[in-house]
């Protein structure tokens, strides 16, 4: 679900340790257990919910739908998708089967992409789905390559965010759009009021809204939207914090005892940040401009 490399220029170390964090974390058997089996291991991101009991997964699921909507009209089986922060898949599968376009999957963990491939060729789609391990501090494509640039609660593990939306613009075809979720921090929130919160991500600090809203029309795009579904937050984590207490007795089959009870201590810091209104999250979605 992450992805974020070394890059020239002054935030080169911020965003090699950033990298180093995000591989770490998703390497590890532990979290990917975690979120195989609490999250149900395809859709690795926040839900929208219809109401507080629905399973985390079709929640998960119901958020790539929707993005998907946005960016429906430039997708078809002639047209070209770029997913960073690929995970296991699941958004990437979902646009190939829906559009029959061909996605390129960019990824910093390589276990992740060998269980992406597997998961692709078992159906059938490994002819529409390319995953790459690398970078999306430093795609690996041509300018103008891509009709669509998608991404799910990746970017807030970069070190670097200037350079990473720099870079998605760059691959963005003239007239393609960029589409992207992330879970952001309320305007003016202390890094430090945060940092309990993020520690299991490994993540620092969280963008907000006014900092994407301000690079992306910075990068020339248009049209720039963000859909502002941020009361999904708290209905999210209670959903994980009440699963992972509920079954943390068969959890500790699959998942280590300690992480097992790391999860129950940092899973209700989610809520309180949701309760004491510090985090944002929702769609953005901007156009990059034919001239």
């Amino acid at each position: 679900m992450s992805n974020e490399s070394t890059h020239s220029g002054p935030d080169t170390t911020a965003a090699a340790t950033a990298a180093e964090a995000a591989r770490r974390y998703y390497d590890t058997g532990d979290v990917d257990a975690f979120y195989d089996a609490v999250w149900g291991g395809e859709d690795i991101h926040t839900g929208i919910y219809d109401h507080e009991h629905e399973p985390v997964a079709k929640a998960s699921r119901r958020t790539v739908e929707t993005a998907a909507d946005k960016v429906a009209e430039r997708l078809d089986a002639g047209s070209t998708v770029l997913d960073l922060g690929s995970g296991y898949g699941g958004p990437t599968r979902y646009l190939a089967e829906r559009f029959r376009g061909q996605v390129v999957a960019l990824n910093i963990s390589e276990s992740q992409n060998e269980r992406h491939r597997r998961t692709n060729a078992e159906r059938g789609l490994d002819n529409l789905i390319q995953v790459v391990t690398g970078s999306f501090q430093d795609i690996p494509f041509p300018d103008a390559h891509f009709d669509v640039v998608w991404s799910q609660e990746a970017f807030c593990h970069s070190g670097d965010r200037e350079t990473l939306l720099r870079e998605a613009t760059r691959v963005l075809k003239p007239g393609g759009d960029l589409v992207f979720t992330d879970i952001m921090a309320v305007e003016n929130t202390p890094a430090e009021a945060l940092r309990p919160v993020v520690a299991r991500l490994e993540v620092s600090a969280l963008a907000t809204p006014s900092f994407y809203h301000e690079q992306l029309r910075k990068l020339g795009l248009q049209d720039v939207e963000f859909d502002d579904r941020s009361e999904q937050l708290l209905t999210h984590y209670l959903r994980l914090t009440e699963e992972t207490s509920r079954r943390a007795a068969e959890l500790q089959d699959v998942i280590s005892p300690a992480y097992v009870k790391s999860l129950l201590e940092n899973l209700p810091l989610w809520v309180d940040a949701c309760r004491n209104d510090r985090l944002r999250w929702g769609i953005f979605h901007a156009h990059r401009p034919e001239s």
